[in-house]
C-alpha cells in the first residue's frame, strides 16, 4: 500500500507543469475579463481586516499597530489553510472526468489545489506586507523563520486534504461536515482574539492544534518567537499524518475512479 502511494506521489511531484498549470487555468478562468483579476480577494481581505481589525480591535481594547498585524497574519493564513482543506475535500470528486478519462497520478489534484490557494494567498500576502511597511517590523531576525514554518503548515495541510479528499470521494456527505467544522474551529481558534486572551478556557487552545499550526506561522511576521512546544507539535503533526495519509490513500488508490 505505501509503495503504490508513494510511487503516486513521486510521479506527482515529476508532473509539477501539469498541476501548476491546471491551477494557474483555473485562477484565470475564474477571473476572466476581469481587470482588477484576483486582486477582488485581496480587496475583500483588505477591507474584511479592516472593519474586524476597528471593531475587535476597540472591543478587546488592542493597540492598532499591534492587532492589525496580527489579524491580517492571522485571516490570511487560515484562509490557506480552511480553503486547501475545503477544496481538497472536492478535488477528486470535481476531477472526475479528467480521472475516468485518463491515467494520471492522483495527488496531482491535491497539488493542483495547494498550488491554487497558495497563488490567492500570495495576492492577499500584500496586505500583510503593507501593514508591516506601515507599522514596522518586529524582529528582523525572527522574520526568515517564516519559511520553514510555512513549509510545516502547508505540509501539515496537504496531508489532512488528502485524507479528506480521499474520504469525501466515498462519502459524498463529507465535504459538507468538513466546512462546518472550519466554521466551528474558526471560533475557537485564536485568529481574532489573542491566544492568552481565554483565562478559565485557556484549555481551548491548549489542546487546539490549529492554533499551534497558526501560531508557527503568524509568529515569525509579528515579531514572537515560536515556542519550542509549537514547532514540536506542528512537526509531530506532518510526521504522524503524512505517513496516514499516505497508507489510506495507497489503500483505496485504484477505487477512487469508482467512487466518484
Amino acid at each position: 500500500m505505501l509503495t503504490l502511494s508513494l510511487a503516486d506521489l513521486k510521479q506527482s511531484l515529476a508532473s509539477w507543469r501539469l498541476w501548476t498549470l491546471l491551477g494557474w487555468i483555473e485562477i484565470r478562468q475564474r477571473y476572466a475579463r476581469s481587470r482588477v483579476g484576483p486582486f477582488w480577494l485581496t480587496i475583500s481581505m483588505g477591507v474584511l481586516i479592516g472593519s474586524l481589525g476597528v471593531v475587535y480591535g476597540t472591543l478587546f481594547g488592542q493597540p492598532m499597530h499591534d492587532y492589525l498585524p496580527f489579524l491580517a497574519a492571522s485571516l490570511v493564513m487560515w484562509g490557506l489553510f480552511s480553503q486547501t482543506i475545503n477544496e481538497g475535500s472536492l478535488a477528486y470528486i470535481n476531477s472526475a472526468s479528467y480521472i475516468r478519462q485518463m491515467s494520471t497520478p492522483k495527488l496531482i489534484y491535491m497539488f493542483q489545489v495547494v498550488w491554487r490557494n497558495l497563488i490567492v494567498t500570495a495576492h492577499n500576502f500584500v496586505i500583510i506586507i503593507g501593514l508591516l511597511l506601515i507599522f514596522g517590523v518586529r524582529d528582523w531576525e525572527i522574520l526568515p523563520l517564516f519559511i520553514p514554518a510555512l513549509l510545516i503548515f502547508i505540509l501539515n495541510a496537504l496531508w489532512i486534504a488528502m485524507v479528506a479528499g480521499l474520504l469525501s470521494a466515498r462519502f459524498r456527505d463529507l465535504p459538507q461536515i468538513i466546512s462546518a467544522l472550519l466554521q466551528v474551529a474558526f471560533y475557537v481558534t485564536p485568529i481574532i482574539f489573542r491566544p492568552n486572551a481565554l483565562n478559565r478556557f485557556s484549555f481551548i487552545v491548549e489542546w487546539n492544534p490549529l492554533a499551534y499550526l497558526l501560531e508557527v506561522v503568524r509568529g515569525p511576521l509579528i515579531g514572537q518567537m515560536p515556542s519550542p512546544l509549537t514547532w514540536g507539535i506542528t512537526i509531530g503533526m506532518a510526521a504522524i499524518g503524512w505517513p496516514i495519509a499516505l497508507l489510506l490513500t495507497g489503500r483505496y488508490l485504484k477505487r477512487i475512479p469508482y467512487w466518484i
